[in-house]
This record gives structure tokens, sequence and C-alpha cells, in this order.
């Protein structure tokens, strides 16, 4: 084991940040050696796998997918069983769930009661048309609507999120008669043709028409000019109207936290601001909750309540099916007539299968107090993560590379939470090579957990809502033992 001198370890009993060398997952043997943190005990073993390998699935892939399809780890996991918060390989080797299939299972994998309305729903009817009458689309399209404040409540199924994005844009130029549209910098909203000017990355953003779109300043806390200050973000989406259109504008979007961009919580202050400035331009203001909807953010159903704001239009998918393809856009009655001038159609968006999944996502949220527990658990461990940037602020690895340089910022709420990894804290400088090699290791010791932002250096941890202390401890140490050994 590589070692590393300490200086100063300081263990406490503070009320909700701990400076401890590893917690009892991590058991000291003698000074400066660990035992490798443990996988909670969990009763259940999946059925015994009888498929390909990883390598002749690897090989098919190459062959018959498209190249522009990338995996995770030099040796891609395969896969092919999950229950709960738990994924497992193969071999069957189990593994915690951090990523959540990208923020999108938030019931927990294969949840009995999501698994049955499907099946149920399958052997009476697969699909139709929304041409016929179904009770599945309306009863969920009423539960819904339900889950929102004031008039958004007309319902508009779509496949994903991408294609809700593209109607709400479509919707809010319809509306206003204006075609600009301004989003963020950073911004992730789709890779469609409209979507992909919405969205301000240019690893996302192919080299093909993208009009209509302006990119504001960017209200992020730890990278952004102005700090945590909110208000001065927004004073750039009033030049942006001013000096870049015509004085009016067709809409505004934006996520509360994105997600893509390295789970940046926008800064407090900056929504109702910036939803001023457009609405006195004539804009409707749309809410991409793709990520942060459906309780994942803990303190709120919705990631736009958190900032005291309510959007005109407001988009979803991921959370909304626990891995099924569906995406909705909600809006008002009046708002949405525009679509009646000319015929709309979506030939899958309110599938009888998908809506009635949908149903029950809603349900089991609500009846395992899933939101309460994303806020209580993903407290915990963001306290827990906290506590480990802060932990070894006086322990020097090999003498020369300083670990209180390595996280740089942790963030986010409830389960939508980001650890940022630099090289050196003053400059921020990303680390991008040392995330791989952490994320390699931590999938080794059974972590399985995302990565975003711009620079490709943050950590994004966006598990099933049915998380556990016991997980949260097990991922902190796992990361903790992971980044030590460095």
């Amino acid at each position: 084991m590589q070692r590393f001198a300490t200086r100063r370890c300081i263990c406490g009993t503070g009320v909700q940040r701990w400076r401890r060398c590893l917690s009892q997952l991590a058991q000291k043997t003698e000074e400066n050696e660990v035992y490798a943190p443990k996988i909670p005990s969990f009763d259940y073993s999946p059925p015994a796998y009888k498929g390909p390998t990883s390598e002749e699935i690897l090989r098919k892939r190459k062959e018959f997918l498209s190249p522009s399809m990338f995996t995770f780890y030099k040796k891609p996991l395969n896969v092919v069983h999950g229950k709960m918060q738990y994924l497992f390989d193969e071999n069957g080797r189990r593994y915690l769930d951090a990523f959540g299939g990208i923020a999108t299972v938030c019931c927990g994998h294969c949840h009995p009661d999501v698994v049955k309305a499907i099946v149920d729903q399958t052997n009476q009817l697969q699909h139709s048309t929304i041409l016929y009458l179904n009770h599945a689309i309306t009863d969920f399209a009423d539960a819904l609507a339900s889950k929102l404040p004031g008039d958004l409540k007309v319902v508009f199924f779509t496949n994903s999120g991408t294609e809700a994005n593209e109607l709400a844009m479509m919707m809010a130029r319809l509306y206003t008669g204006c075609h600009d549209i301004i989003s963020l910098r950073n911004a992730y909203h789709g890779n469609a043709a409209g979507t992909m000017g919405a969205t301000a990355q240019s690893n996302w953003k192919f080299n093909v028409v993208q009009i209509g779109v302006h990119h504001a300043m960017n209200p992020d806390p730890y990278r952004g000019i102005f700090g945590s200050d909110g208000e001065k973000y927004a004073k750039d989406i009033e030049d942006l109207i001013q000096f870049g259109t015509s004085g009016h504008v067709a809409g505004f979007i934006s996520e509360a936290i994105q997600g893509v961009g390295g789970i940046v919580e926008l800064a407090a202050g900056y929504l109702p601001a910036a939803y001023s400035s457009v609405k006195k331009a004539g804009g409707l203001c749309i809410s991409d909750e793709v990520q942060a909807g459906f309780g994942r953010t803990g303190s709120h159903f919705w990631g736009f309540e958190s900032h005291g704001v309510v959007p005109d239009i407001v988009t979803m998918a991921k959370g909304i099916g626990n891995g099924i393809p569906l995406g909705a856009v909600v809006t008002t009655p009046k708002i949405a007539e525009v679509l009646t001038r000319r015929s709309y159609f979506n030939t899958f968006g309110g599938n009888p299968v998908c809506t009635a999944a949908g149903l029950a996502v809603l349900k089991v949220i609500e009846r395992e107090k899933l939101q309460e527990n994303a806020h209580v658990v993903g407290s915990y461990l963001k306290d827990r993560l906290c506590a480990l940037k802060d932990k070894h602020e006086s322990i020097v690895i090999n003498f020369t590379f300083s670990y209180d340089s390595f996280i740089g910022d942790v963030r986010g709420r409830g389960m939508m939470l980001g650890v940022e990894l630099v090289t050196d804290r003053h400059l921020k400088t990303p680390a991008k090579t040392e995330i791989l090699h952490v994320m390699d290791q931590m999938k080794d010791m059974g972590v399985l957990i995302g990565k975003g932002g711009f620079f490709g250096n943050v950590f994004r941890i966006t598990p099933p809502l049915c998380f556990t202390k016991d997980d949260a401890d097990f991922l902190v140490d796992v990361m903790d033992y992971t980044m030590s050994k460095m």
C-alpha cells in the first residue's frame, strides 16, 4: 500500500460534519493501514446469467452500433441484472449504483410495483393510438398535473427529454410570435436540431445550422465571475435582450441544477430576476426538469420550486418512468392552444404501457416517501462529502501532491450531487485524468458513479431515491480509500 504522511487528522463530534480518518466501514488495522470498505449487506441473489460474455457484446457493439457510443471504464462493465439501488454483472457481482442510469432510476431498479404495472398493461393492451380512448394516459396526466402549481395542467407526452424540450421551444415560439430563445452557457437540453442550439457546450454540438438561441452567462457559484450573486448574473439576460434581439423574445430555458454540466446549482436569486426580465420582453419561461424533477432534489418535487418561481412550461423525462422511455411537456391551457393551429401528433407519446409505468412511479414516490428519503439521505451524503473535502486539509501524499487540493467543490441537493475534482484548489485546475483513475478504482471496489461537467472532472451522484445511509457511507468510504491511495 502506498504510504501517506499525516500531519494532522482531526476527529470530532460536529452536528453535521465529521472529521474522521475513515468511517466504521474502513476499520483500522494499524496506523496508516486500513481494510477496504465493504458493500452493505443485501438479501437478494440474482438469477444465474446465461447470456453472451462482455467480450462478445463489445465485439458486436463495435461492429453494429454507432462508433459515437462510448463506455465508462478501461474494461467496460456488462450489467445484466438490477434490484433497487444495486446492479449485477455477468458473474453475479453486486455494485452500488450511484448514477441511476443518468438520474433516471428513481424508485429503484426493477421496482416490483412498476414492473407489475408494465406487465399488467402489456397483457391488456401494449399499444393503440391516442386517436382512441384509453384510461392509462388520462389517469397519469391527471396525477401528473396535480403535482404542479397554478394553471400548469395540460400535458403532452413524448418519448424523451430532448423531444420534450424541442416541443416546449416550438410552443414558446408559436405563442409569442418571436424566434429568439435564451439559454445558459454550460447548459444541456438535448441533441436534436433545436435543442442542440439551446445546449451550450461544444462537446455536445455538431457543426450544423443552429439559429435563434442566445447563451447567457452561467450563474455558477463555483466558477462564475460573480460567485453566488445571482442577480448580477441575471443582468446579462437584460443585456442579451437589449443588444442581441429585437427587444422581444420567445422564451428562456434552464435547469434549476445543471446535470450534464456538472451538477451546477444556479446561484440564489438568479431565476426570479431572469424570469422577470424575460417576461418583460414578452417571453415564456421553460423549466427543464428532466434530471432534477420527481423529488430528486429532496427539498422539493421540482427543481424550480427551490428558487421560488413558477414557469410557463415544464419539461420532464428520465425519472418520470424509472427507465421507461417517457417524457412530457406540461403547460397552461392558454399556451397549449397554439398546437391547434395545425395538426400535432405523436405516435408513441402517451403509449399505454409507458403511462401506466409513469403512474406507478408517482404512486411509489409518494407511498414510500422517496422525496423525503432523498432529502434526509442526500443531506447526510452531502455532509459526508463535504467532510471528506475538508478532512485532508493537512494530508500530503508522497509529500508533493496535496490531497487537500483534490476535491475543489461539493454541491447540489438531495440525490443530485456533484463533486468537482481539481489538481489545484486555488487555480481550480480540472483533474481530468485523475477522475478517470478514481472512477475505475471505485468500480473495482463496487461503486458505480457518473461524471460530467465541461471538463469532465465532476462526479455526478444521482442514485435511485431508495439509497440508504449505509449506501452513502460505503460510497464516501470507497472514494476516500481510493483517493488516499493515489
